[in-house]
C-alpha cells in the first residue's frame, strides 16, 4: 500500500518468534553496533563545533576532568573536559558562568547521551568576564580576605624590597629608576610571567617564596613586597583575579603594595593586598621616603631640639633678671645693721672705758691701804699665833707614817682575802644576776639565772631544770631469808 512503513506488517504475519522474511534484507542490529553507528554519525557531521550557553552542574572528577551542562533558555547540552585540557584552562569554571566552548560531539553509549568534548573554553564576553569577577570577589569578601582589619602599615624605610614582576618590561625600570631618585635601597626581583599561561601560579609562588625566606639567611628577607605589572586589557591583567594569587597575597606575612595596571585599572590583588598604588611608579613612591626630605626633617628636628634644650635657660635666665630687678641693693639691706653695729661699737667704747675708770679708781683706793711694812708686821703675827698652838709640820708628817705603817700589813693581807684569788686554783665562784655572791643552794635554787666566774671568764648557767631524784635502793627478793 501506498506510503506504508517498514514496519507496517500485516497482524497475520506477526508471531511470537522473529523471522525474516523473503526478500528482507533488513537483519536487526545489536545495541552495541546501533550505538557506534550513530557516534560515527555525529562525531562526522560534527566533528568541530563552538558553543556558546551558561555553564551549570561543574564539578571535578577525582581523576581531574570536569563535568558540566551547557545551557540557555530552552535547552541544556552536557560536557566533559579532559584533565589535560582542564590544566590549562586560564579561568576557574563555575556555575552561571556564560562561556564559549570548541570541541567536537560524540555519543555516550553507556546512558544514550550525547555531548560535547571541550577541547577550548573561553568566557563569553566582557560582561560575562565582570561578571565572573564580580562573583569571586564577593565569595572571596565573604571569607574576610578583604577586610579592612587585615590590613598592615607599611615599613617607613625599608631596607630591602621585593619586586614580583617581568624582569624584562618597563615596569621594573621605573621602580629601579624611581627608588634610586628618591632612596636607595636593596631590591630583590623575583622574575615571573604576568600574562599568560601559568602567570598566575608563578606569581603566587613569588609571593609565597618571599614569605618563606628565613630573617638571617644567604638571601636576606624583604621588609616589602611590590607585585606590579603595567597596563592592559582585562584578560591581560586576568592572572591577577585568579584565586591562587588573592589567597597568596592575603597569606604574605610581609606587607605588599599592588600596583597592577594603570590607576583606572582594579584586580583583586589590589583589593587584598594591604596597599593598592595606581601605577608601578607610585608602588615605588609609597614604599621609601625621599632621602633629601628626610634629611631636612631630622635637620628641623635637631634644630627643634637644640631650641627645646635652650628655652628652659633663656627663660630661666629672664625671671632671674626680671626677679633680680625688684631685689634691693646690698647696700640698703645692710644699711640698718651697719648702723646698729656703729651705735653698739660706741656704746661698749663708753662702757670699757667707764668702767676702766671704775676700776681703776677702786684699785687706787686698794693700794692705799696697801703697805710694805704693815703685810711684814701681819707675818709676824701670824707665825706667832702658829708656834702658840703648838702645830708644826713636822708633827703632822710624822702622824701621817705612824698611820702608812699601821695600813700596810692590811694592804698585804687584802689581795688574799679577795673572792677572785682562790679562782686561779680550780675554784669557781657562784654569783646572781645581780652580781651578789651566793654561798649556799637555797639562795641559788632561788635564782632563775647564775653566773659562774672562773679565772679567765664568765659562764652564765640556768636552773630551771629540775634536780634530779636519788634512786631508791633495790629491795630484797621476797622469799630469802636470813642464813644464819
Amino acid at each position: 500500500m501506498a506510503g506504508s512503513s517498514p514496519f507496517d506488517q500485516d497482524s497475520r504475519a506477526v508471531g511470537l518468534v522473529a523471522e525474516q522474511g523473503a526478500g528482507d534484507n533488513a537483519a536487526p542490529l545489536s545495541v552495541s553496533e546501533l550505538s557506534a553507528s550513530l557516534k560515527r554519525v555525529v562525531e562526522d557531521r560534527f566533528g568541530f563545533v563552538r558553543v556558546r550557553g551558561e555553564l551549570s552542574g561543574v564539578k571535578r572528577a577525582a581523576s581531574g576532568h570536569f563535568y558540566c551542562s551547557l545551557k540557555d533558555e530552552s535547552a541544556v547540552i552536557d560536557a566533559v573536559m579532559w584533565k589535560g585540557t582542564a590544566q590549562r584552562l586560564a579561568f576557574r569554571p563555575e556555575d552561571g558562568i556564560e562561556v564559549v566552548a570548541s570541541g567536537k560531539l560524540t555519543t555516550y553509549p553507556g546512558r544514550s547521551k550525547y555531548q560535547i568534548v571541550v577541547e577550548t573554553m573561553e568566557i563569553a564576553g566582557e560582561g560575562a568576564l565582570l561578571a565572573l569577577l564580580e562573583k569571586t570577589r564577593a565569595r572571596l569578601a565573604a571569607e574576610g580576605l578583604f577586610a579592612p582589619e587585615r590590613k598592615r602599615p607599611l615599613p617607613y624605610l625599608p631596607r630591602v624590597i621585593g619586586v614580583v614582576t617581568s624582569p624584562t618590561g618597563a615596569v621594573i625600570r621605573d621602580i629601579l629608576h624611581r627608588l634610586a631618585d628618591r632612596f636607595p635601597s636593596h631590591v630583590l626581583v623575583w622574575p615571573v610571567l604576568v600574562q599568560g599561561e601559568g602567570a598566575a601560579a608563578q606569581v603566587a609562588a613569588a609571593v609565597d617564596g618571599f614569605s618563606a625566606l628565613p630573617d638571617h639567611g644567604p638571601v636576606p628577607r624583604p621588609d616589602l613586597v611590590i607585585v606590579a605589572r603595567g597596563g592592559g586589557s582585562i584578560e591581560d591583567l586576568w592572572a591577577f583575579n585568579e584565586e591562587i594569587v588573592v589567597r597568596a597575597i592575603a597569606a604574605s606575612t610581609i606587607p605588599v603594595i599592588s600596583a597592577v595596571g594603570h590607576e583606572t585599572d582594579t584586580s583583586l590583588a589590589d583589593f587584598a593586598a594591604d596597599v593598592r598604588a595606581p601605577t608601578p611608579t607610585a608602588a615605588a613612591e609609597m614604599a621609601v621616603p625621599v632621602r633629601e626630605d628626610l634629611r631636612n626633617q631630622i635637620a628641623d628636628l635637631g634644630l627643634r631640639k637644640r631650641r627645646c634644650a635652650l628655652r628652659p635657660v633663656t627663660m630661666g635666665r629672664e625671671r632671674l633678671e626680671a626677679r633680680a630687678q625688684r631685689l634691693p641693693r646690698p647696700e640698703a639691706l645692710l644699711a640698718p645693721a651697719a648702723q646698729r653695729l656703729d651705735d653698739l661699737a660706741e656704746r661698749l667704747r663708753r662702757g670699757l672705758k667707764d668702767r676702766a675708770g671704775i676700776e681703776r679708781g677702786r684699785l687706787h683706793e686698794a693700794a692705799s691701804h696697801l703697805s710694805l711694812p704693815l703685810l711684814r708686821n701681819q707675818v709676824a703675827h701670824a707665825a706667832q699665833r702658829l708656834e702658840r698652838s703648838g702645830l708644826s709640820p713636822a708633827l703632822a708628817l710624822r702622824r701621817l707614817a705612824r698611820a702608812q705603817d699601821s695600813f700596810a700589813p692590811l694592804d698585804r693581807l687584802l689581795p688574799q682575802l679577795h673572792p677572785d684569788k682562790p679562782l686561779s686554783r680550780g675554784y669557781v665562784r657562784v654569783m646572781g644576776k645581780s652580781g651578789q655572791t651566793l654561798t649556799s643552794r637555797e639562795q641559788a635554787v632561788r635564782e632563775k639565772e647564775l653566773l659562774l666566774r672562773f679565772h679567765d671568764g664568765e659562764l652564765p648557767v640556768s636552773t630551771d631544770s629540775a634536780p634530779a631524784k636519788k634512786p631508791r635502793p633495790a629491795a630484797a627478793p621476797p622469799g630469802q631469808g636470813d642464813l644464819f
